[in-house]
């Protein structure tokens, strides 16, 4: 599903305070795991999503997502790719505090121009399964964080994503909606998600749910 082969990236290439983010990457996830990266702040396990969700090219080498390669997309094609391949869960969610649910929920579809008869099934669908419906018609800014993480985790799926990509999901979490954020994550799989979750929270680490922990250390991979 997910190849990163012989990857490097490096910021301020050519000048004297270059940075090398990523050393000799080679990285396969396969269709329906859930992989951790771990790894401290600046590891360079975000610059991993960044590139899989072709938000970054890397300096050289190749990323390869479902036999395409992406890493050389011209914008317009990446913002495509992401549309119709990734769901992201960010660290602070991301939401439009003023809108409502559902409108936040369904946001992802604008661009798609679809009829109002399958926006509404599509946002059934998912804020049913993340049991955030009956809220729907409130505004985000007066939920509690776990419904707005609920909010953000159904926004994610409205697409019907290939793969979930997760950044720091529970940095401001408490630990009860962490472990609300781990079963969200466990249905999500059953449902043939591909997962990539970037953290240094503990939480995650030796979970049954979890397929393989990645650790990333001054851009390289250490297990």
């Amino acid at each position: 599903m997910i190849k990163l082969v012989d990857v490097f990236k490096t910021y301020e290439q050519n000048k004297n305070n270059k940075i090398t983010a990523l050393q000799n990457i080679n990285l396969y996830i396969k269709e329906g795991e859930l992989v951790v990266l771990r790894g401290s702040s600046g590891s360079g396990k975000s610059t991993i999503l960044s590139l899989i969700a072709a938000l970054n090219k890397p300096t050289s080498g190749e990323v390869i997502v479902d036999n395409k390669k992406i890493s050389k997309l011209p914008d317009n094609f990446a913002s495509i790719y992401r549309r119709d391949n990734i769901g992201f869960v960010f660290q602070k969610y991301n939401l439009i505090s003023t809108m409502s649910v559902k409108d936040n929920i369904i946001l992802p579809l604008i661009p798609l121009n679809l009829p109002v008869d399958e926006v509404q099934k599509r946002f059934e669908s998912v804020s049913k399964l993340f049991d955030i419906s009956h809220k729907q018609d409130m505004i985000i800014k007066n939920l509690s964080g776990g419904e707005q993480q609920r909010v953000a985790i159904a926004r994610a799926n409205i697409n019907n994503p290939k793969i979930i990509i997760a950044d720091e999901p529970t940095a401001n979490l408490d630990d009860e909606l962490s472990r609300n954020f781990i079963k969200i994550l466990s249905d999500l799989k059953k449902l043939n998600r591909t997962i990539v979750v970037a953290t240094h929270d503990p939480i995650f680490f030796g979970l049954d749910v979890v397929d393989r922990e990645i650790k990333i250390d001054k851009g390289k991979i250490i297990i």
